[in-house]
């Protein structure tokens, strides 16, 4: 009608217009003037009809729709296939289209809580906002579009939720995610101590026994395997029956942990798995020999599994094998010697808040550069008081006076090729010095701890020994083949000899025959234990604070022991690691963990193993790590109380698998009996 309206208006303006035309033309000829009166009086005659007509219609129109709009309307929201859904802020049901009936078997209520049959449905993290989800609820999958609906500033805020069943399509895509291809590499990582010694019957005996246990395993899963040498194995298999064995926890290592050489040693297995994604078959072999060396690196004896960008590990029970030939120490020492030859300078760091096993290392590597007459540092962290005393003790010694620096004075490198030393830890980010990882081009790694996931980037060099009891360990030998007229200084032997003293707790942990090898070479070279002994004397405050962490000291089932360190007390981290090596002393007791204020926004976690348990697998799930005797980590934003908590509940879940691998292995060697 408006419309209809506005036109006639237009109509009667130039109506109007041409009437005052036919005024001026009667002025000058009445005739003609009379004859245009008569056509524009048909003509405004004919523009009023018209109007009049289309008024009509369009008044006839606009009843129509408005009778049949709201039909229309719910005619198609009662064919859509969605369900819309109306909630308020707390969840509840204000209004729902009639398909809802359908989707929840019921006719939903008005103010019933939308969770009550769906418990998955995400509503607080996503209000107000548009975008959608996937949720699952029983068999079937809904597929949630979610949008706000704006009322004016005081009316009470609403969600639109518009849910469609997706099932059919998550069927398909867990279908085509079940079927992608899985590269497995499967190596008997001590294959050559278990073969030592044995006959060629024996030999074929062991073999064939882990032939058939690994056939079994891929039989029972649906998987290929292929041997393609004495100690190596190809594997391939779907997504579907790798999830089952990752739900079986890989099962078939504990399985092959049970074959025993005449020698008695186990045989044990390490994996490298990886899942076909969007890579191609050449990178995805790639990934599947990275896994395999990043589980040998780790002390083997377990499995690493490349998933959607991530790796999960499984097993790592056993104890890392000790090698009885130091060929790849010989090996190592001389490809050292080879890359200090060609530097001109050399830098040495350790982990950061250096232990006596960090300092002794990198005083065993500065020794090996200043023989070759090279431009040496050794790299301290801003925190470093556990090494005070043999720090003091080695500045007043002339010829190591500008063999220390911190890392803030370190600010330029006038070195044109410059090698870099990372000693006792992989991980980048625990370094002394980050930066320097970046400024310095070659890179050489040694350590003694199980390999994480986290390494440090493309570096010129890798030793990595988790059978050794420590770092100072590794440098040792490493000294042993450096050069025929290599001599070790008193001070670098006594240094040396303390870092291997801390990791083996005074030798009772961790310590094979290379360990008591390494002690009498460093001995011979001048060693001093009485230098030794005063730099582990602690002082009156220290050993208060050991007491009072023993003291609160509680034990477990499975041979648990745990406690705490709520207070804020200097060097916590020293006293912490030294309550945890003491409660080890404390009969039946085969793990202690001892968790501690660090900063006011950090909870610390020191834990101990006497041998038998993997204390590094415990301290991977709190993000930490280190070796399977001596782990440790650090969670930021968390109290000590509940970090002790969940400490407590992660120990006692792995010892009850433990000591369920355990009662199998026994069942095993009672039915070989």
């Amino acid at each position: 009608m408006p419309r209809n309206l506005s036109a006639w208006i237009d109509l009667t303006l130039q109506l109007f217009v041409m009437l005052l035309l036919i005024a001026v033309l009667w002025y000058y000829n009445p005739f003609l003037a009379m004859t245009s009166f008569v056509v524009w009086i048909c003509l405004a005659a004919f523009a009023r009809e018209r109007c009049r007509d289309r008024s009509v219609r369009f008044e006839r129109y606009t009843k129509s729709v408005i009778a049949n709009v709201n039909e229309l309307m719910n005619y198609a929201m009662e064919r859509l296939p969605q369900a819309i859904f109306v909630v308020d802020t707390e969840g509840r049901i204000q209004w729902a289209s009639q398909q809802a009936e359908s989707f929840l078997g019921h006719a939903p209520e008005h103010g019933a809580d939308i969770k009550d049959d769906w418990p998955n449905v995400i509503l607080e993290p996503v209000w107000g906002t548009e975008g959608e989800y996937v949720f699952a609820h029983e068999d079937h999958y809904f597929q949630v579009k979610y949008r706000p609906v704006k009322f004016a500033v005081h009316q009470p805020e609403y969600m639109v939720l518009f849910v469609e069943d997706v099932s059919h399509v998550e069927q398909l895509r867990s279908e085509y995610n079940a079927s992608r291809t899985v590269l497995c590499y499967i190596q008997i990582d001590n294959y050559d101590e278990v073969m030592q010694g044995q006959t060629e019957a024996e030999r074929a005996g062991l073999l064939l026994a882990v032939n058939q246990a690994l056939a079994s395993w891929l039989k029972n899963l649906g998987g290929f395997l292929k041997r393609v040498s004495e100690d190596l194995y190809v594997a391939v298999l779907d997504r579907k029956d790798l999830d089952r064995a990752m739900t079986e926890k890989f099962d078939v290592l504990d399985k092959v942990r049970q074959i025993q050489s005449t020698n008695r040693l186990p045989v044990t297995l390490s994996m490298g798995v990886a899942v076909a994604e969007d890579q191609t078959l050449a990178e995805l072999g790639r990934q599947a020999q990275a896994g395999l060396d990043l589980a040998l690196g780790r002390g083997g004896d377990q499995v690493a599994v490349w998933m959607s960008g991530k790796t999960q590990f499984f097993g790592g029970k056993a104890k890392a094998v000790e090698k009885h030939t130091r060929v790849k120490a010989r090996v190592v020492a001389h490809a050292i010697e080879e890359i200090m030859e060609s530097a001109d300078a050399v830098y040495i760091m350790g982990h950061h808040n250096e232990d006596y096993d960090s300092f002794g290392a990198a005083v065993g590597i500065a020794e090996m550069a200043r023989a070759l007459e090279k431009p040496t540092h050794i790299i301290l962290s801003d925190m470093n008081e556990g090494i005070a005393k043999i720090k003091e003790y080695l500045r007043t010694k002339e010829d190591y006076q500008d063999l220390l620096v911190h890392a803030d004075d370190l600010t330029t490198l006038d070195a044109l090729s410059p090698v870099l030393f990372v000693v006792d830890t992989h991980i980048p980010h625990l370094v002394a010095d980050p930066s320097l990882l970046e400024r310095v081009g070659r890179i050489v790694v040694i350590d003694h701890h199980r390999r994480s996931e986290s390494f440090i980037k493309n570096p010129l060099l890798v030793y990595i020994e988790p059978a050794s009891s420590s770092t100072s360990e590794l440098v040792t030998e490493l000294l042993m083949y450096f050069s025929d007229d290599m001599r070790v200084s008193r001070l670098a032997a006594t240094a040396l000899y303390s870092g291997i003293v801390v990791d083996t707790k005074n030798f009772a942990v961790q310590t094979g025959v290379r360990t008591f090898d390494a002690a009498a070479y460093l001995r011979r070279s001048g060693a001093d234990p009485v230098v030794v002994r005063h730099l582990f004397r602690s002082d009156y405050d220290t050993t208060v604070a050991l007491a009072r962490a023993e003291a609160r000291a509680q034990f477990f089932a499975g041979g648990l022991i745990v406690t705490s360190i709520p207070e804020n007390i200097p060097n916590i981290q020293v006293i912490a690691a030294q309550t945890a090596d003491s409660l080890l002393r404390i009969e039946n007791v085969n793990m202690s963990i001892v968790v501690f204020a660090l900063t006011e926004d950090t909870v610390g976690i020191s834990a101990r193993s006497t041998g038998e348990m993997n204390v590094q697998v415990i301290m991977e799930a709190f993000g930490g790590g280190g070796h399977q005797n001596v782990a440790g980590a650090q969670v930021k934003g968390s109290t000590v109380d509940a970090v002790l908590a969940d400490a407590i509940e992660e120990a006692k879940t792995y010892i009850k698998e433990f000591d369920q691998d355990e009662s199998d292995s026994a069942a095993g060697h009672q039915k070989t009996r």
